[in-house]
């Protein structure tokens, strides 16, 4: 059997930890308080069987004392060890790995055996200081032992297999990767150990181009706000030399020139969460990769390499150009001329003039989504053939539903309104199928709900705008006036709406954004979206 090392620590119970009381050595070599080890045994004959708690080898009848073992002086070593005070315990904490030989209370592991598959506290790796363990390789200790366990063989997993790409035992080399091309874990390690540090570098690289761009688009939004603040004082300038003339006028272009700023700076912000959110996530991964290389552990390294190693695939962020001075320029050179020109200007000039600044208009799907909204449909206002699914946010027509009156509800046309209102810079995707087709729109909360007159019909009225979709055709309606539309919408429509200009837009929504219908009023009241199922 494994000699124990003879040091202080000889004196002491494997078991409590504490000075030996009465101590004995069992066959295989350890010593224990005969009170410790016997109610050890007394729980093990529970199960009709008795094992040492520290090698846990296993006796088939209750082992006798090692007298040889035992020396007559052990009591008398003991003795004048004295009152010392053993080294405090030191228990397994949250997030620490317990000791597989401790019984009872766990203490604190320090090494782990690839051996023995077990991890040890300094007092049950003493064992492994003797000849009969020198072939075993200790480590710093792991967690997740039993990932590296196979779990077919229960063998410790020594093998990788370069053909299957997963590490295995050598009783897996006989079997399921009989002829498969193996190697150490080392040397595969070795080999992948290129690959990720290609994707570090491809990371670093990325990281450094998007920082690039990040410190560029600050910069930029930074001229941004200053030129716009000096296009304020210019006009704030001009204006009062023209007061009793335009005093109306003045207040209007301040509001248009902070306009066209938030409308860039909110595009701006937009790329700049994009590129915070991806520079993060490249840092994780980095760090990971950090992690990963300095394991010392290549069964772990080899588990986690894949991952780290499937290149990081980011879409292209759109291109936005901020040019500061060129948004604001031509601010001041119209409202200079609105001076040398005062008596001439007419009412057709200024309103060009006050078209030069209206906020940028979307042209691509990122722009839009910018000014995306989360709608959901109302229920109380559903018509009985109106399902609504997916958290209201569905909505099927054909169907015979019992809904409970109320007086917001459609009784005759198959209609549904939004909860929410409409107003400022909108912008929704709408999705549909059907042979019969849909009308996607939007309306006054003040439309009638009852009765089958035009009232109570979309796109039939005043206080509603509608766009009829079909596989074969497709048109715009407003108060009982339909407009045929040149074109056929694909599946998802985008809506566009800018409340405060007027505008309402539609479009057909693939890799590009197609304008199937634009139109401009004067809208009085926030407006609701709607769908409608009529005329399937």
């Amino acid at each position: 059997m494994a000699q124990v090392r003879s040091s202080p620590n000889e004196l002491s119970c494997l078991i409590c930890q504490q000075l030996l009381k009465e101590p004995l050595t069992i066959s295989c070599g350890h010593t224990y308080c005969m009170g410790c080890i016997n109610q050890h045994w007394k729980e093990d004959n529970c199960f009709g069987i008795y094992s040492c708690p520290t090698c846990t080898e296993v006796f088939k009848s209750r082992p006798g004392v090692n007298q040889k073992r035992n020396p007559a002086n052990m009591e008398e070593k003991v003795k004048k060890t004295g009152p010392q005070a053993s080294p405090p315990p030191c228990y397994a904490g949250p997030g620490d790995v317990e000791c597989s030989a401790c019984v009872g209370k766990k203490h604190k592991a320090v090494k782990t055996c690839l051996m023995c598959l077990a991890s040890y506290c300094e007092t049950h790796l003493q064992l492994h200081d003797s000849l009969a363990f020198k072939n075993h390789k200790l480590i710093n200790v792991i967690k997740g032992l039993q990932e590296k366990i196979c779990s077919h063989h229960n063998k410790v997993l020594e093998i990788y297999c370069c053909t299957d790409q997963q590490c295995i035992c050598y009783l897996c080399t006989v079997n399921n990767h009989k002829y498969h091309d193996t190697v150490i874990p080392a040397k595969a390690r070795n080999e992948k150990q290129v690959n990720l540090l290609s994707s570090q570098r491809e990371i670093n690289q990325r990281i450094q181009e998007r920082e690039k761009e990040l410190h560029e688009l600050r910069k930029a939004m930074q001229s941004l706000k200053l030129s716009a603040k000096a296009a304020v004082e210019d006009s704030e300038r001009i204006f009062n030399e023209m007061i009793r003339y335009i005093e109306r006028r003045h207040s209007m272009v301040k509001q248009l020139i902070r306009d066209r700023e938030q409308a860039a700076e909110s595009q701006a912000k937009g790329l700049l969460e994009k590129l915070e959110k991806e520079i993060a996530e490249l840092r994780r991964r980095n760090g990971e990769i950090e992690q990963l290389s300095c394991t010392e552990d290549d069964i772990n390294f080899l588990q986690n390499f894949q991952p780290l190693c499937v290149p990081h695939v980011s879409r292209d962020l759109p291109t936005i150009t901020v040019k500061p001075n060129c948004y604001f320029d031509d601010v001041r050179e119209v409202v200079l001329n609105l001076r040398e020109q005062l008596e001439n200007i007419c009412k057709d000039e200024l309103k060009t003039a006050f078209s030069i600044v209206l906020p940028l208009a979307p042209q691509t799907r990122e722009e839009f989504l910018t000014y995306a909204c989360k709608l959901t449909l109302d229920p109380a206002t559903a018509n009985a053939c109106i399902s609504l699914s997916d958290g209201n946010r569905h909505a099927t027509g054909g169907y015979a539903c019992s809904y409970p009156a109320h007086p917001e509800r459609f009784d005759s046309w198959p209609q549904v309104l939004s909860k929410e209102d409409l107003s400022g810079c909108c912008y929704w995707e709408v999705e549909w199928a059907g042979e019969g087709g849909v009308d996607i729109a939007v309306s006054y909360k003040e439309i009638s709900r009852k009765g089958k007159g035009n009232e109570s019909k979309f796109g039939c009225n005043a206080k509603s705008w509608s766009l009829y979709c079909s596989p074969s055709t497709c048109s715009f309606r407003h108060n009982n006036n339909e407009t045929p539309v040149h074109g056929l919408p694909s599946s998802r429509v985008g809506v566009f709406l800018d409340h405060r200009e007027g505008i309402l837009s539609f479009y057909s929504v693939s890799d590009t954004m197609t304008l199937l219908h634009r139109m401009q009023t004067k809208f009085t009241k926030p407006l609701l979206f709607y769908y409608d199922d009529s005329r399937r």
